[in-house]
């Protein structure tokens, strides 16, 4: 079976907008992640086990909108006893089954269910500043939050502050409006699709 990536139709490879005259450094990178395998786990409520007694891929669960990582896993903090564990190198579904008990969590395939958009350069932050009501200001690396953007729901993951690289994730149903949404803020700096 194909699969068929979310932002397929809408993902335009190439320059847009304002990005004559400018340095590589000040356009905005915009990508579609795909091949994620990408699982939610939430612990059980009748679970009286404390989570920093369960690892995965060698990391501990994170609290707190922070994130753990490793060259293979992130592992997302959504709420409370919930989080989306990414991977694009191992396979996922054998780690959690290896680590983790279905009698103690949920754990949910989302791998497509989920499309992901990820944004890097100087001025990110700038364009998610101008659809979502988040202070970006205050959000540092493998810190995650979710919100809206432009009226989507979304889980903002930061990658990474030095240079800034962020990814947005929201419903597949809404990856094309998302998509749109991202890249006309990106206009105005100009913006690399690759």
């Amino acid at each position: 079976m194909t699969s068929i990536s979310p932002l397929n139709s809408v993902h335009l490879v190439g320059n847009h907008g304002n990005f004559k005259n400018k340095n590589s450094d000040e356009i905005i990178n915009i990508k579609e992640l795909k091949n994620f395998k990408i699982f939610q786990i939430v612990k059980f409520k009748k679970n009286k086990k404390n989570i920093n007694d369960y690892k995965l891929s060698g990391l501990d669960f994170p609290d707190k909108l922070r994130v753990s990582e490793n060259n293979d896993v992130r592992i997302l903090w959504i709420g409370p006893n919930n989080w989306l564990a990414l991977s694009a190198t191992i396979s996922l579904s054998e780690e959690i089954a290896k680590n983790l008990s279905n009698d103690e969590f949920a754990i949910t395939d989302l791998s497509h269910s989920k499309a992901i958009i990820e944004l890097s350069g100087k001025n990110v932050k700038e364009v998610l500043k101008k659809g979502c009501p988040i202070n970006f200001n205050d959000i540092n690396k493998n810190e995650v939050v979710n919100s809206i953007f432009n009226g989507i729901a979304v889980t903002i993951d930061f990658i990474n502050d030095q240079p800034n690289k962020i990814r947005v994730m929201c419903l597949r149903s809404f990856g094309e409006s998302l998509y749109h949404s991202v890249t006309d803020a990106s206009l105005e700096f100009g913006y690399k699709a690759i």
